[in-house]
């Protein structure tokens, strides 16, 4: 990614930043404020009878963090685990999760003007766990909402009412 992708976001314009990262070919963000750390994957302890997303658990500094892979949960091919591959550790309501993504790229600025909504699709797809579209250029972000994601019956992560509040 260009470094002067940054550049051109005028920091004191930008009401919210996102790390941006990649799965697959697309590029998504997850509001910075949640991220507690980046890091390598490591290997992890599997759970059985555990979907195949739930990649299983680490010991993070003696906290036991509950491990998700987002390109299997959002079904986007077959994972890959390389030297690229990392984990995004977060902390969302008290909870921290760990996130399995393809990649880590920047984190941006977007001020609300370069926020979309998620477009409707009906039943044909589901966008519950999106807050929106970045534009940035010739760039789309995708933008997830991370407490719906880790709120919602499939995987119930952190409470219910925090999930719903977002």
């Amino acid at each position: 990614m260009a470094q002067n992708a940054i550049a051109e976001v005028n920091p004191q314009a930008a009401a919210r930043e996102f790390l941006t990262f990649k799965l697959g070919a697309e590029d998504y963000g997850v509001d910075i404020l949640k991220v507690q750390e980046i890091r390598g994957y490591d290997a992890v302890t599997r759970i059985p009878d555990a979907p195949e997303y739930i990649k299983g658990l680490i010991n993070l500094r003696g906290t036991i963090v509950p491990v998700i892979d987002l390109r299997l949960k959002f079904r986007l091919g077959e994972a890959r685990y390389d030297a690229f591959t990392v984990m995004i550790i977060l902390n969302v309501a008290g909870r921290t999760v760990g996130m399995v993504v393809d990649s880590v790229s920047d984190v941006i600025g977007l001020d609300e003007a370069r926020i979309k909504p998620a477009p409707e699709f009906g039943s044909a797809l589901d966008v519950r766990y999106l807050s929106g579209l970045g534009t940035l250029d010739d760039r789309m972000l995708i933008l997830i909402d991370i407490e719906r994601l880790l709120g919602g019956d499939e995987l119930s992560l952190i409470p219910r009412d925090v999930a719903q509040a977002a």
